[in-house]
């Protein structure tokens, strides 16, 4: 014979409450936040603002320094030969 239950409590009747409704009454309210401008996307572009920006004009300043502060260092480098140690 089991114990009699003093609190009233029924553990099973719990857990078949506590499954996955069939009719969230808050799902419309929660829609919202992952629509639109709050979509995954939209979020994560808005977490750096300016980086497409800076890393243009870093990729820009990058060729600049190629293609002419380059040319100056090759003079430097000729001097050095067979005789200078």
């Amino acid at each position: 014979m089991s114990r009699p239950n003093l609190t009233g409590f029924d553990p099973q009747k719990f857990a078949a409450a506590a499954g996955q409704p069939g009719n969230d009454p808050w799902k419309r309210n929660e829609a919202w936040r992952y629509t639109g401008p709050f979509t995954r996307f939209n979020r994560f572009r808005g977490a750096f603002p300016g980086f497409g920006i800076a890393s243009v004009a870093f990729a820009g300043y990058l060729v600049y320094e190629q293609v002419f502060m380059s040319s100056g260092h090759g003079h430097h480098e000729e001097g050095h030969g067979e005789g200078h140690h």
